[in-house]
């Protein structure tokens, strides 16, 4: 239903194009990583996954859990909170790697948190942290890097920015383009399978703002 909504209200807010690596479906139990800098990519994610036929369970923050429509929707299908900084944190890659074996897509955002800026240009993934590493450690279930350019376009900065954002979008159509890379099989070890896969998803994010025209130096 998540994944269903993202693609049916997307297209009112902007155009989205996709592109991918690799041809055929993906290997059940598949872990999709993806870099984090708005609000709203999460529904441009989502929205790209639809369309090649993948609906994932999804990590997010768990304070969405407490949000009355939402966070009821979230429970139904499955979607894991995360309880970041507390002793609950460690449940989350438990759950997600219990969905991973059962044969479910697993959609995650390694990178934390967004980061603190107010302009509305796209930037290159934040350092992620160990949690991607550790469930595909405890899986090897092969990762999928996704880059996504756009959703700063959408939603950035303070809340009444993102808002005005949100209203503006439709007479603005913003371009939103998320790339799928190839999946790989992340090396034994947090800090070396972490380093690989934060380079394959700055590659991803890369070859989407290449398609968009969008700056890709870091920031």
């Amino acid at each position: 239903m998540l994944s269903r909504a993202a693609a049916a209200l997307l297209p009112l807010f902007g155009r989205l194009t996709v592109t991918r690596e690799a041809d055929g479906p993906f290997a059940a139990g598949s872990v999709f990583v993806a870099n984090h800098d708005s609000a709203a990519d999460p529904a441009l994610v989502l929205a790209a996954l639809h369309r090649v036929g993948v609906a994932p369970v999804v990590l997010a923050t768990a304070g969405l859990w407490r949000m009355p429509v939402l966070g009821r929707v979230l429970a139904a299908e499955g979607h894991v909170p995360v309880h970041r900084g507390s002793a609950r944190a460690a449940e989350s890659l438990d759950a997600a790697a219990e969905a991973v074996r059962s044969g479910r897509h697993v959609l995650i955002y390694a990178e934390g948190g967004l980061p603190r800026r107010g302009d509305a240009a796209s930037a290159a993934p934040l350092p992620f942290r160990t949690g991607l590493a550790r469930l595909s450690a405890a899986t090897r279930a092969p990762v999928v890097p996704v880059g996504q350019v756009g959703a700063r376009r959408l939603a950035s900065g303070p809340a009444a920015k993102q808002l005005a954002g949100v209203l503006t979008a439709p007479l603005r159509r913003p371009r939103f383009h998320v790339h799928i890379g190839s999946p790989l099989y992340l090396p034994a070890g947090t800090s070396s399978g972490t380093a690989v896969a934060h380079q394959a998803v700055t590659a991803a994010w890369r070859r989407a703002a290449r398609i968009v025209g969008e700056p890709a130096g870091d920031r």
